[in-house]
């Protein structure tokens, strides 16, 4: 099925579809061999080293991870809505639910650097030992796409508002979620092995 329409009060959304989804479906499936290196690798020196983290090494925070990541699964909440108003010609939720995602993906960058600030405090850094490299490698790589959602969000809904989108164009919009989608995920594994995995 090449296309999904959905119909509510006379408004019609289905997009037309063309290279650029496969182009993007490509770009994702790559940053995920990128993820999963990293992935590896800490699990690798991980399962290599007698006690994981290294003595006088003070771990990540498990409460302070868990709040960020409410914060981050709810800006995919959000996002999720936000594309449904779209779809459903409902322009004033749609930029609500937009600017409510791009504020929790603000949220869990700001808390990302306190987390950061902590752990320095701690001495617990990027060079002192392979848990903080490993540790800072993985979520810096994570913050960093994090920080590029949220740049293309504003820009895409600086042009949803603009009128660049129509019922039948709206990539931009559906490439945004997807990746917004994808960097859900990824914390997923990384909450799990980082954090709850101890």
């Amino acid at each position: 099925m090449a296309s999904h329409a959905v119909t509510l009060n006379d408004a019609q959304y289905e997009e037309q579809r063309d290279h650029r989804l496969l182009g993007f479906l490509f770009f994702l499936i790559s940053d995920c061999i990128i993820f999963s290196s990293f992935i590896f690798t800490y699990l690798y020196l991980r399962s290599a080293a007698p006690v994981w983290p290294p003595p006088g090494v003070t771990p990540a925070d498990l409460y302070m991870a868990g709040v960020n990541s409410i914060v981050l699964f709810g800006s995919g909440a959000t996002m999720h809505f936000a594309m449904e108003s779209f779809k459903h010609d409902k322009h004033l939720r749609f930029y609500w639910w937009m600017m409510a995602t791009i504020l929790l993906g603000s949220m869990f960058l700001g808390g990302q650097a306190i987390e950061y600030t902590n752990l320095i405090h701690e001495n617990t850094l990027w060079t002192t030992s392979i848990y903080g490299s490993s540790f800072f490698s993985l979520t810096g790589l994570h913050g960093f796409h994090v920080f590029i959602g949220v740049c293309f969000l504003v820009v895409v809904l600086n042009q949803t508002l603009s009128g660049t989108y129509t019922k039948t164009r709206y990539f931009g919009l559906t490439a945004a979620s997807l990746y917004w989608h994808f960097v859900d995920v990824i914390w997923v594994a990384l909450f799990s092995i980082l954090y709850v995995w101890r």
